[in-house]
């Protein structure tokens, strides 16, 4: 079967790809309790796919190789769990504490710079840039732990039971992923049977590679970060990778919030060595230039055939459609809509393809119609 090339797709239907990407964005904002367990069930399809793959070419078949794959998954899990569960509750007001401390050592290094600045700047100096900074977060912080916080605790506990639909989805993907397939190919007509298949093989293709490629792109980060911070030598190095990596999800937002964390991190354990915090954002420059250099052509890009103008356009689309989870899910369903598009255009513009269904038609009237006087 001959491959769809990107260059199929014209001016036109391009603008059809932005626009039904935007308009997917925003109607996904409101339905997000379920849009988002279904992302995370698949991160997990893809995820258990691999091991669950192996368990078939052993000679499993897919439902029992999918039961043995989950079920080790799940016991791993309700392991982890079990583990850490009694040590969070022996630590809970003890990790509250801790992370107080590390905001007020972040604050004090803003403050610090701010007013090492002033220093040297005679119009900050006037402005009174330190003091007034400080006020404002000060105001900010006392709202947030006032207002804010118990708001997000509340919304928090209240997705709890949605993001439990997640394993579910991630079973039945695994089990009966195929069968979904064969459901939606059997609704097309046979002119169109090939097209489908290839839509449906390349949907799947695009959305394994961007999850898996996620995956390898969080643990590149996960293991260079942790690397680096042990270098410097901050407490946890492995932790704060891990976490910083895995807010790299989202972009740019993920990636400034991971690096606040860090800084205040940093900053608290080092007082008196505010270099400690400057070379923890060096760091994760250097990582943020490996991500758009080297690590994201070798996994997501390699899934993602976009130009990067493109993609960092609606990446500020739907950070302004749908905000956060805009950010998160525009680059995956992008790539779909961009496969269900290109493909689509391409029978569009086939000629031959209509004159097939056409033909199929006048065949199935023929036959339908032959013994009516």
């Amino acid at each position: 079967m001959r491959r769809l090339q990107p260059s199929g797709a014209g001016p036109v239907a391009w603008c059809g790809i932005l626009l039904a990407t935007t308009l997917a964005l925003y109607l996904f904002q409101h339905v997000l309790w379920l849009v988002l367990p279904f992302l995370f069930g698949l991160i997990a399809y893809y995820f258990l796919y691999p091991p669950m793959q192996r368990l078939m070419f052993a000679g499993f078949s897919q439902a029992a190789a999918a039961n043995i794959t989950v079920g080790v998954f799940a016991l791993l899990l309700v392991v982890c769990f079990v583990l850490v569960l009694p040590w969070f509750a022996a630590h809970a007001v003890s990790v509250q504490d801790t992370g107080q401390r590390y905001l007020q050592g972040g604050l004090a290094l803003l403050d610090d710079t701010l007013r090492a600045l002033e220093v040297r700047s005679r119009f900050m100096r006037d402005a009174h840039v330190a003091n007034a900074v400080s006020s404002h977060i000060a105001a900010a912080g006392e709202g947030f732990a006032q207002e804010r916080l118990p708001a997000l605790m509340l919304g928090v506990a209240a997705w709890l039971p949605s993001f439990l639909l997640a394993p579910f989805l991630a079973y039945f993907f695994l089990r009966d992923g195929r069968r979904f397939q064969r459901f939606l190919a059997r609704a097309v007509p046979n002119a169109f049977f090939e097209r489908t298949l290839h839509l449906l093989y390349e949907v799947d293709r695009t959305t394994r590679a961007y999850f898996q490629g996620l995956i390898k792109l969080t643990v590149l980060d996960a293991a260079c970060l942790a690397a680096g911070l042990w270098l410097i030598g901050l407490s946890s190095p492995l932790m704060l990778g891990l976490i910083t990596a895995v807010l790299a999800w989202v972009p740019y937002v993920g990636s400034i919030l991971g690096c606040a964390v860090v800084v205040m991190v940093a900053a608290t354990d080092f007082p008196g060595s505010p270099s400690v915090a400057y070379a923890a954002v060096g760091l994760f420059v250097c990582v943020r230039l490996l991500d758009d250099f080297v690590f994201m052509p070798l996994t997501i890009g390699r899934s993602l055939k976009m130009h990067p103008l493109v993609t960092v356009l609606m990446i500020f689309v739907g950070g302004a459609v749908a905000g956060v989870a805009g950010l998160l899910l525009v680059l995956p369903v992008l790539g779909v809509v961009m496969v269900i598009g290109e493909t689509v255009s391409i029978v569009a513009a086939d000629p031959r393809l209509h004159a097939r269904h056409a033909h199929a038609r006048r065949l199935r009237l023929q036959s339908v119609t032959r013994d009516l006087g």
